[in-house]
């Protein structure tokens, strides 16, 4: 006898009116792979009639493959109704704004999910306001990843709100969301509060020196914090500056990556001096920046005092 299959990666299977019937009665099937057809609204719906009921199945993949509302409100069923699940990829729909409505209330009452992906899914402002609802009332959600969603400013406000009262999403990722200074802003004032939340990626964003200096003073009060992504955001020496003066007082930060950012010699002697009073960062990415071989040599000397960074990429040497 051949072992039993846990995985499905294609959906040969799946079509048909038997296919509720399969997932109802099917007990060793763990993990479903669907992403990248054409399912469609009405493929998800005839699965969610199956899923609802299943008690096996814990890994989801549904990307790419041109769901829009409807098929969405028919994964709100299975998300508020199954029992097993704990990954969702569902990234690269077309959810909208109504769609993570339908999500957002489904977080409020679900129990299992650990792991949610929705990049690419135009989601915008008002679906991020909704979806930080559900994350307030969410308490067993670990990883969420919103990438390219036009979330903006107004939205990651919102989602700093809820960044205050969940106490158990370790994992957050914002890249690519037109998210500015202000935003940054109420992330800063949501980190200072928050207790959980152990990565954040801002990549990807136009957050500037003032955005920088709003997180680089959180980092003097949160605890929790190890990894910190700034690819991108048009930080110069102002923001660097503040994070030096972050890293002087910081005792959770491990890696911190600045890559393609405009900071300069003065901000890397902020950053070296910050440096030589941390003691638990041990990776800092500064490729692609404007450090000359006057910041250079301020960088360098931190590690006759610090012995806990083992990383540190500059492109310059």
């Amino acid at each position: 006898m051949g072992k039993k299959q846990t995985k499905l990666e294609t959906h040969e299977e799946l079509s048909g009116s038997a296919n509720a019937n399969f997932f109802e009665t099917n007990r060793a099937l763990t993990q479903l792979h669907l992403s990248g057809n054409q399912i469609g609204d009405q493929g998800v719906q005839v699965l969610g009639e199956g899923l609802q009921r299943n008690t096996t199945l814990i890994e989801l993949g549904l990307a790419n493959n041109q769901i829009g509302e409807k098929g969405t409100q028919a994964l709100g069923e299975i998300l508020r109704k199954n029992i097993t699940l704990t990954i969702l990829h569902f990234g690269h729909n077309e959810i909208g704004e109504k769609g993570a409505q339908v999500l957002g209330e489904a977080l409020k009452k679900n129990t299992t999910l650990k792991e949610l992906s929705l990049g690419f899914s135009q989601i915008g402002e008002k679906g991020a306001q909704i979806l930080s609802e559900g994350l307030q009332k969410n308490t067993t959600l670990k990883e969420l990843s919103l990438g390219s969603n036009q979330i903006g400013d107004k939205g990651a406000q919102v989602l700093s709100e809820a960044l205050q009262q969940n106490t158990t999403l370790t994992e957050l990722a914002f890249g690519d969301n037109q998210i500015g200074d202000k935003g940054a802003q109420a992330l800063g004032e949501g980190l200072q509060k928050n207790t959980a939340l152990t990565q954040l990626d801002l990549r990807d964003n136009q957050i500037g020196d003032e955005g920088a200096q709003a997180l680089g003073e959180s980092l003097q009060k949160n605890t929790t914090l190890t990894i910190l992504h700034l690819g991108h955001n048009e930080i110069g020496d102002k923001g660097a500056q503040a994070f030096g003066e972050g890293l002087q007082k910081n005792t959770a930060l491990t890696k911190l990556n600045f890559e393609y950012n405009q900071i300069g010699d003065e901000g890397a002697q902020a950053l070296g001096e910050g440096l030589q009073k941390n003691t638990t960062l041990k990776e800092l990415n500064l490729s692609y920046n404007q450090i000359g071989y006057v910041g250079a040599p301020a960088l360098g000397g931190a590690f006759d005092t610090n012995s806990e960074t083992t990383n540190l990429f500059t492109g310059i040497f």
